[in-house]
């Protein structure tokens, strides 16, 4: 997937919907895996520097097709704003160890920041030895984004030993896995793996060379004893009412996870790693098992909430309780706005909420019904709610300029526009979110040192796994944090962390 159709995967954070016209109405089955990225990083060309003695990089963009294969990226420096020089002055080393700090489920603000980085054209550090694209992959797939981490590798040219057992991998995820298959049993010098090869030689219809090579594998006792067992059921599908199940195992491998599936006994994705769930996005699965799938991925931006949408409204539940309770919500909150009923919108926008809430889906919630809620003429609680769902969107800076008549509402409302007065804070943590907006913007003490030795990439990466790690009471991380995304031009996001911290909370 090369050029505009690799940029379609992570094309845009909102998704508009016309007046009085049904939310899931969206052709949402046929839209393509998207993930939310940060706004581009501005520099105002008058803005003094954030430190004396710190220079940034200036943005040069370099042809696509001279870029190195471990430069590869979704995002071009023009959409980016960051610079090609983002990774070069720091070490692979520092950055594997920074991306394992970020969490399993941060702030979406903190998330598209992350997505930006990991899918940012730009040249690998120096001395890399291929390392620092194989770690920005797994950390896709960590996030369970399997269709861009699939398409950089893509760009990468993946046929290389290093690469290839990766692209196996998300090929098996994504149930599309032909053409590695097939490269592999052309090259096996690519991945030295017996039950990979005999996979895919039968799955390519040679069976005999599949069985040779699973007789050769078992004679040199290279296979574990569930790689023998589920590959004599692939082999030989007779065996498989002869068989004794084996218990679950609780990390496999995508290629186990396919082997399972391929006895008839498919392995439930929901207490597995998140890149699985995709599974359950085939259409092989039931609904219940869709939508659990599809939360979890929405949760990191690896799939569209729209997506989710359309899987909610997709027909009446025939059941109450737990998940069900959650999709009459949506689906009683989707018929007011279709409907213009402002009473029964404000009906429903109450618990809708709570129920997003419940899974920490608010900011998708907010992506999807903020703009229809701007449309219509609530009063009292609902108005005030459906303020705040608007200042978890895209249209924040808007909202903030019409606050609802509260000490609160008014702090927020100025923190949206990037003006917060820390005097006016309703909390200390308000407070410390307010003393990282003064002008002009100055980067955190521990990040000026890394922006004055050129590592920009490394000061925004570690900006952001510290307030995507922070606590409730991490005041000076927060501040930190927050200043130094501001400092190197990253306002919009700076914002965005800002208003999710203090409307939602820091994630525990």
């Amino acid at each position: 997937m090369k050029g505009i159709s690799a940029l379609c995967l992570v094309a845009g954070l909102a998704f508009p919907v016309a007046a009085q016209e049904p939310l899931s109405a969206i052709e949402w089955l046929s839209e393509e895996a998207r993930v939310p990225v940060a706004p581009p990083r501005v520099i105002a060309p008058d803005e003094p520097p954030v430190s004396d003695g710190i220079t940034l990089p200036e943005i040069t963009v370099a042809p696509l097709d001279d870029v190195r294969r471990d430069a590869v990226g979704l995002l071009p420096p023009a959409v980016t704003g960051l610079p090609p020089t983002l990774w070069t002055a720091g070490h692979e080393t520092r950055f594997e160890t920074l991306w394992k700090r970020a969490t399993d489920e941060p702030h979406p603000a903190i998330q598209a920041l992350y997505y930006t980085l990991l899918l940012a054209e730009a040249e690998p550090p120096a001395g890399d030895d291929g390392s620092f694209l194989k770690t920005r992959v797994e950390t896709l797939i960590d996030f369970g984004a399997i269709e861009p981490a699939y398409a950089l590798l893509e760009r990468a040219d993946p046929e290389t030993p290093r690469l290839f057992p990766l692209w196996l991998d998300l090929s098996l995820l994504k149930g599309d896995e032909g053409i590695a298959c097939k490269t592999l049993s052309n090259r096996p010098e690519l991945f030295d793996n017996y039950a990979a090869r005999v996979y895919c030689h039968a799955r390519d219809g040679d069976w005999q060379t599949a069985a040779l090579l699973y007789e050769t594998a078992r004679a040199l006792n290279l296979l574990d004893k569930r790689q023998d067992f589920l590959l004599a059921q692939f082999l030989e599908p007779e065996l498989i009412d002869e068989a004794v199940g084996l218990a679950p195992p609780s990390n496999p491998s995508p290629l186990m996870f396919r082997l399972y599936e391929a006895a008839g006994t498919p392995l439930p994705t929901r207490n597995l790693p998140r890149a699985f769930a995709t599974a359950d996005l085939r259409n092989t699965s039931g609904w219940k098992a869709e939508i659990e799938a599809a939360e979890r991925l929405v949760r990191t931006g690896a799939l569209s909430e729209n997506r989710l949408l359309g899987l909610y409204t997709h027909r009446k539940p025939a059941a109450s309780g737990g998940i069900w309770d959650r999709v009459a919500a949506i689906q009683a909150l989707d018929d007011a706005i279709t409907a213009g009923d402002d009473a029964a919108l404000s009906r429903a926008l109450g618990p809708a909420w709570r129920q997003m809430r419940r899974i920490r889906l608010e900011v998708p919630f907010a992506r999807l019904f903020a703009g229809a809620l701007a449309e219509h003429d609530l009063t009292g609680p609902a108005a005030t709610l459906a303020w705040r769902i608007r200042l978890l969107s895209e249209e924040y800076e808007a909202a903030g300029a019409s606050p609802p008549d509260s000490a609160e509402a008014r702090f927020l409302g100025a923190l949206a526009r990037g003006e917060p007065d820390a005097d006016t804070a309703p909390s200390r943590l308000a407070r410390h979110v307010a003393e990282a907006f003064g002008q002009p913007a100055r980067a955190a003490m521990r990040h000026e040192a890394l922006l004055r030795d050129a590592k920009l990439g490394e000061a925004i990466l570690d900006a952001a796994t510290r307030l995507d790690r922070a606590g409730p009471e991490d005041y000076d991380e927060i501040t930190g944090a927050l200043s130094t995304l501001r400092a190197v031009g990253l306002e919009d996001t700076a914002r965005r962390a800002a208003l999710q911290l203090l409307i939602l909370g820091p994630r525990q």
